[in-house]
């Protein structure tokens, strides 16, 4: 049965591994109030992950993305990429700079878990595994600091890991002045997942209709939502930005 627990789980399942981002939290004049919430839930995605109906929906739900290219549907809204310009390439090369030397290390996967990044579903087979420093992600609710991406993107390459990118993370009502403070809107596109429709609380997974409900779902609004008995919701946890700096090719660097 899909209980309270579960669903929630559900959601951030399918939130982090078809996308993928440490669960951003809503800003609030009381930027301590928000933290701890903040803090409380992403711990809690950890801890809930291993349930086999987590397993279970992310098998079903996840895989909307496809090596570097975002899945562009009714479930995920991404910037316009602006003009180019050259203080915006000055920008983003200086992010590489610091990003690379940050993470090289982790090229060696067992030094990412070592110094605190946990791999999300580490059982369920995926494309791309997200290895989440929480941490990290709560202090991306405050400031933008390039050596420390909320989460290394890996893939699996026999018993290990290769590295792959970054996700950096905004917080969810985050405008779009603010993103471009953090990377740049002419270089790289932030993404968000939005217009989710969920099956009710205590809906065997068996009974769902994967076709109408989640990230993959055709039911992209509230009405239709509404009518299929379903749970709306508008937008799941924050913005995200992939970044893949050890691409020779420069159009790959960014993920658009």
């Amino acid at each position: 049965m899909l209980n309270k627990t579960t669903m929630k789980t559900v959601l951030i399942v399918v939130a982090l591994l078809a996308a993928a981002v440490a669960g951003a939290q809503e800003q609030s004049e009381k930027s301590h109030e928000q933290g701890g919430m903040a803090g409380m839930e992403m711990g809690d995605a950890q801890k809930q992950a291993a349930s086999p109906e987590a397993r279970a929906a992310n098998d079903a739900m996840s895989g909307a993305m496809s090596d570097h290219d975002m899945n562009m549907g009714a479930h995920m809204f991404m910037t316009d990429l602006r003009p180019a310009n050259a203080a915006d390439k000055k920008r983003a090369a200086e992010i590489l700079t610091e990003l690379r030397p940050a993470i090289d290390k982790y090229r060696d996967y067992k030094v990412a878990l070592a110094d605190g990044f946990q791999i999300f579903l580490p059982n369920v087979p995926q494309e791309h595994y997200h290895f989440t420093n929480y941490r990290y992600a709560f202090e991306a609710q405050f400031a933008f600091n390039p050596e420390r991406p909320t989460s290394l993107l890996y893939k699996k390459v026999g018993d290990g890991y290769q590295l792959e990118g970054a996700m950096y993370t905004a917080p969810k009502r985050a405008t779009e002045k603010e993103l471009n403070e953090r990377v740049p809107l002419s270089v790289a596109r932030w993404h968000k997942h939005v217009n989710l429709c969920m099956p009710q609380k205590g809906t065997e997974l068996q009974q769902v209709n994967l076709k109408q409900f989640g990230f993959r779902g055709t039911i992209s609004t509230e009405a239709a939502c509404e009518q299929a008995g379903g749970v709306w919701r508008p937008q799941v946890f924050g913005w995200m930005v992939h970044v893949y700096p050890f691409e020779s090719d420069p159009a790959k660097v960014w993920a658009h």
